[in-house]
């Protein structure tokens, strides 16, 4: 009888102890699925062509990419660093001129621009020029992005 009670006894704190430990034989947890990776040959990264005309020796057309920096862009780090500078959360670093803006009758030349491509996961297509006081403020913020006014 003695021997019965400690074997009850014994039985009870085995299925007690079980019970209250997790299933050794449960399945162990999947792994969680890698997390994606930038496309390094497409269109996660920021790329922009950059064409100037009638500025002299910098006309031409320019591939601009930044993060990682790349292309053939004359300034190509330097370009990348003030875009990010000019990039802030609310704001389109490449918005026009407002309509209406009150602009100084100040001609710069004849030197155009035309930005396009991608940046911060936005299309880009601005163009630029030098007609004014206001779209000379606009290039010269945007160099060495552009090239300086010759």
């Amino acid at each position: 009888m003695l021997r019965r009670l400690v074997v009850t006894a014994l039985a009870t704190t085995a299925t007690a102890a079980l019970a209250a430990s997790p299933p050794a034989l449960a399945a162990a947890p999947l792994p969680l699925p890698p997390l994606p990776l930038l496309d390094s040959g497409g269109g996660n990264h920021d790329h922009l062509t950059v064409t100037v005309a009638h500025n002299g020796e910098t006309d031409g057309t320019y591939e601009l990419e930044c993060h990682p920096a790349g292309g053939n862009h004359p300034q190509i780090l330097q370009a990348c660093d003030r875009l990010d500078k000019l990039t802030t959360w609310g704001k389109d670093p490449f918005a026009p001129v407002p309509p209406g803006a009150r602009c100084t009758m100040i001609y710069g030349g004849d030197s155009t621009a035309r930005v396009t491509g991608t940046w911060a996961g936005r299309p880009v297509d601005a163009e630029y020029n030098r007609h004014n006081g206001c779209e000379m403020a606009r290039w010269d913020a945007f160099v060495p992005v552009l090239p300086g006014a010759r």
